[in-house]
């Protein structure tokens, strides 16, 4: 669903930020809350052909099923997520009410944290705004 959930800028300061920190790696991005979704960067060489209704309505069960599994532990804060397939990677960074999946090449684990933390920043920064 591309609704409009996010304003231009706020698209704009997502993509920026995922591309800094993925650089050509980056694949997708895609905007998310419990209830709706927008797809906000798809790399040109890709089909638009993912059932991005499935992925959220997982991402967002399995993000609060892990927050509750964990919380408390000795591993501390849950922060993100990150899936291995075949063809790429898929990370997870939500806050209680949103959140973003990015899909990737390989990139290194220092780029999978600055891209964790650049976007937790941003999402953050919209909560704080709102």
């Amino acid at each position: 669903m591309d609704d409009g959930l996010l304003t231009p800028q706020a698209r704009d300061r997502l993509t920026t930020v995922c591309r800094t920190a993925a650089g050509d790696s980056l694949r997708s991005l895609t905007y998310f809350n419990r209830f709706d979704y927008e797809q906000v960067y798809l790399r040109e060489d890709l089909r638009q052909d993912a059932d991005l209704s499935s992925f959220i309505g997982n991402e967002w069960h399995d993000f609060k099923t892990t927050q509750d599994a964990y919380r408390g532990s000795e591993l501390g804060d849950y922060r993100y997520t990150i899936r291995v397939f075949d063809n790429g990677y898929l990370v997870r960074i939500t806050t209680e009410d949103t959140g973003v999946f990015v899909t990737t090449d390989g990139i290194t684990m220092q780029d999978f944290e600055a891209l964790s933390a650049a976007v937790t920043e941003v999402l953050g920064n919209w909560m704080v705004d709102e």
